[in-house]
């Protein structure tokens, strides 16, 4: 892919020369009218936010991996909240959950029906569970977002085939990402896929901008239309985190007002990474050493 150059039309949608806008100064952007109001809470990354934004992702994709390595039958949710504060603190971090709105955990443990924010609790890992972990260490003021599938021991076919087609999903929304791209494309390929297997893709929760705050703008929907929504620019950071059911995408919120179970009681599952609009495509910052 051919590299930005400095006299290029801005990816912004300004009108003006790349070296004119966001090269150097990316919170000037004058996009055009229609894209104004959704790009003027972005927060443009400087060089130094993105190497600590980095090193907070290199954290978030390290903390997966220790809990790949002890992830089991046998194990509660709690044990796993544990393993994830104990691990972070040691890291020289902290973890962004914890407190976050009242959130009582520094992890997301989202199990079998469970879509997104499932707290920690007693609940022991059975043979056939799969579940999402999600994860963001807070490193020296940075944030690092992402999380991943687990299957314990032996399940379902359903279940093996939604977890890739989950993954596959983010795959390609990351594929779409570069300079110039719009959102509506990511979530339009996401949707496509999921739906092109027979399964759906929650609307109401999004990806989002991340790194120097826990959530930022832009929203980032996982459907949508292609050539729609905000315009990517280089040094913006988001995630993107598709949640795909294996029935409707419709959601239930529990007494605790954090846990999405789906409303039909089918399986779901969800991969996230937090990824970096570069000059010239994409950096996958969460990605595992």
């Amino acid at each position: 892919m051919k590299k930005l150059s400095r006299n290029d039309p801005c990816p912004c949608g300004s009108g003006k020369k790349y070296k004119k806008c966001c090269l150097n100064h990316p919170e000037a952007a004058a996009p055009k009218p229609q894209q104004q109001a959704k790009l003027q809470q972005i927060i443009f990354k400087t060089p130094e936010q993105i190497t600590g934004i980095r090193h907070a992702c290199r954290l978030a994709s390290q903390t997966l991996d220790m809990v790949a390595e002890r992830i089991a039958a046998g194990v509660t949710t709690d044990e796993i909240n544990t393993w994830v504060h104990d691990f972070t603190l040691a890291h020289g971090a902290i973890s962004a959950p914890l407190g976050y709105h009242g959130f009582p955990k520094s992890v997301c443990t989202s199990l079998n029906q469970v879509i997104c924010h499932g707290i920690p609790d007693g609940t022991v890992l059975k043979d056939g569970d799969i579940i999402n972990v999600d994860v963001t260490p807070i490193l020296d003021g940075y944030y690092g977002d992402s999380s991943r599938m687990f299957v314990i021991g032996d399940t379902t076919e359903e279940a093996r085939t939604l977890i890739r087609v989950a993954k596959e999903c983010l795959d390609l929304g990351i594929e779409q990402v570069e300079p110039g791209a719009r959102l509506g494309t990511i979530g339009y390929v996401i949707q496509q896929h999921a739906e092109r297997h027979g399964f759906s893709v929650v609307r109401d929760f999004a990806g989002h901008g991340t790194g120097v705050e826990f959530h930022e703008a832009p929203q980032v929907l996982h459907y949508g239309r292609p050539g729609t929504g905000v315009v990517l620019c280089p040094n913006m950071t988001l995630t993107i985190e598709p949640m795909v059911n294996v029935g409707r995408f419709e959601i239930r919120l529990l007494a605790d007002r954090w846990t999405a179970v789906t409303a039909d009681g089918s399986l779901s599952a969800q991969w996230e990474h937090t990824v970096l609009v570069t000059e010239t495509g994409v950096e996958v910052l969460t990605v595992s050493s």
